[in-house]
């Protein structure tokens, strides 16, 4: 069936046309690569933009949480749709959205504009389904494993170096270029989608499935909004616990609704597939303990030095730490291709998984010295490289291919979620252990470290349930 599709896919294809594998893989990175950068590269800045803006501590964080909300409920219809309509056609559409989103960003005079800027940047969450897509489409099998590794590390790589890069930028330049620079990548990745990018001929016919988009995202909002506000709001306010609850029966009835349907959203019958909702448990854990590293680590380090626990760096210098960590995502992410083009998905994402475990419990037993810190962020960065590109190809291997932009849209909304409460429970465990002048103790730091200990070792025991070697799916 699999070489069926591949003839199929070939002759839909105008004769003599070859699309550049090497420049289809750079421009599809390259929107990736910009989307990942704006999701952290304004966390180290927000302080910065409220004071420049105005704006209050509570308000200037709905810069993260319009982001956040936008990309989890626009990411599963823009994957669906691009299965529909064709994937090359929407992420034209999505990349001109994230310009646009960028540029209004950019010249923002007050903190509403920012806030629907970030808004219309998030829709740009579409782009790994649908990058992934396009890969399986029109690559030659041999080198998928391989690409999609390569562009599921740059999503990692991405946030880690906007988290480096936030504090150089704003001690030099101003808040404004954090959006000017990426705005230059992502003119190169939409340019290079309509020249340079082949429509695929895969598509999965039908209509959007409104109804369950909607109720998703009533569940999506409900539970991130939940999740980001809850330590402003309070844990038992009214507000967080309403919320909690409107999602979780709002994805009760979304499943309900989705197994009834003739065209669903998202086909829940892939859910009973080890190779899926395996691999989304993953997603969350490894999405909880990435951004958990990315507050503990630059947090302890640009504690004083007179606390006895912390390092007294700054922004920038603290930032640097996390090179090494976005250094390995580039080299291992690869390397997972590699692995499972022999051995399947299912070794690099354990061994991925059981590298952040590692990563975490080193410094939870003991971070009073810089190499801790250093190894920390090695070991992280291999273990994210693995398992994320891992995480791809075995979305790839378990569903069929006109199904591989809803499938992958939910893996990605996964790992949104486990950011989210990776975010909110990190910081949670920061502040419940303070000292009288607001500082973390160091307790604070052990506890939040074996968290993202516990949320890694959650996805081994995921990793251990995919099945071993090879099942791809026609």
């Amino acid at each position: 069936m699999t070489e069926i599709i591949e003839l199929t896919r070939q002759a839909a294809r105008p004769a003599g046309r070859r699309p550049n594998s090497t420049l289809v893989v750079l421009y599809l990175s390259l929107g990736g690569l910009a989307f990942a950068v704006l999701q952290s590269l304004v966390a180290p800045a927000l302080s910065t933009i409220g004071q420049d803006l105005n704006a209050s501590t509570a308000d200037v964080s709905w810069i993260l949480t319009a982001y956040l909300l936008s990309a989890s409920v626009l990411t599963p219809i823009l994957g669906r749709l691009g299965d529909m309509v064709g994937k090359r056609r929407v992420l034209i559409v999505v990349l001109a959205v994230l310009l646009l989103g960028t540029l209004l960003a950019a010249l923002a005079p007050n903190l509403i504009v920012l806030i629907i800027a970030r808004a219309l940047q998030g829709a740009a969450g579409a782009i790994l389904p649908l990058s992934i897509g396009i890969v399986r489409d029109e690559l030659p099998r041999e080198k998928v494993g391989v690409t999609v590794g390569l562009l599921s590390a740059i999503f990692g790589v991405g946030a880690g170096v906007g988290i480096v890069a936030a504090g150089p930028i704003v001690e030099h330049l101003s808040w404004h270029w954090l959006f000017w620079l990426p705005l230059v990548v992502v003119v190169i990745a939409l340019v290079g989608a309509i020249f340079g990018i082949p429509e695929s001929p895969v598509r999965k016919p039908g209509r959007l499935d409104v109804l369950g988009a909607g109720i998703l995202s009533v569940a999506l909002v409900s539970l991130l909004l939940a999740i980001s506000k809850g330590q402003s709001w309070g844990w038992g306010a009214t507000s967080t616990v309403g919320l909690l609850v409107l999602g979780l029966v709002a994805l009760v009835v979304f499943v309900l609704v989705e197994l009834r349907v003739g065209e669903p959203l998202v086909d829940m019958r892939l859910m009973r597939l080890r190779g899926v909702w395996a691999t989304d448990v993953v997603a969350l854990g490894l999405g909880f303990a990435m951004f958990g590293t990315f507050l503990l680590i630059p947090t302890l380090l640009q504690l004083p030095a007179a606390t006895g626990y912390g390092f007294g760096k700054s922004v920038s210098q603290s930032g640097l730490f996390l090179l090494p960590t976005v250094l390995t995502m580039v080299v291992f992410g690869p390397l997972a291709g590699l692995l499972d083009r022999r051995f399947g998905p299912k070794l690099p994402m354990f061994l991925g998984v059981s590298l952040v475990v590692v990563a975490f419990a080193l410094p939870a037993v003991a971070h009073d010295a810089i190499w801790q810190m250093l190894l920390s962020g090695i070991l992280t960065g291999a273990g994210i490289g693995l398992a994320f590109a891992a995480m791809s190809n075995a979305i790839i291997e378990s569903v069929p291919a006109a199904q591989t932009g809803e499938a992958t849209s939910v893996n990605t909304i996964a790992r949104t979620i486990g950011s989210s409460i990776g975010t909110a429970v990190v910081a949670a465990v920061i502040t419940s252990h303070s000292t009288p002048q607001g500082l973390p103790t160091d307790d604070a730091f052990t506890y939040g470290f074996w968290v993202c200990a516990a949320a890694g070792l959650v996805a081994v025991v995921a990793s251990l349930v995919l099945p071993w070697g090879r099942r791809r799916t026609a």
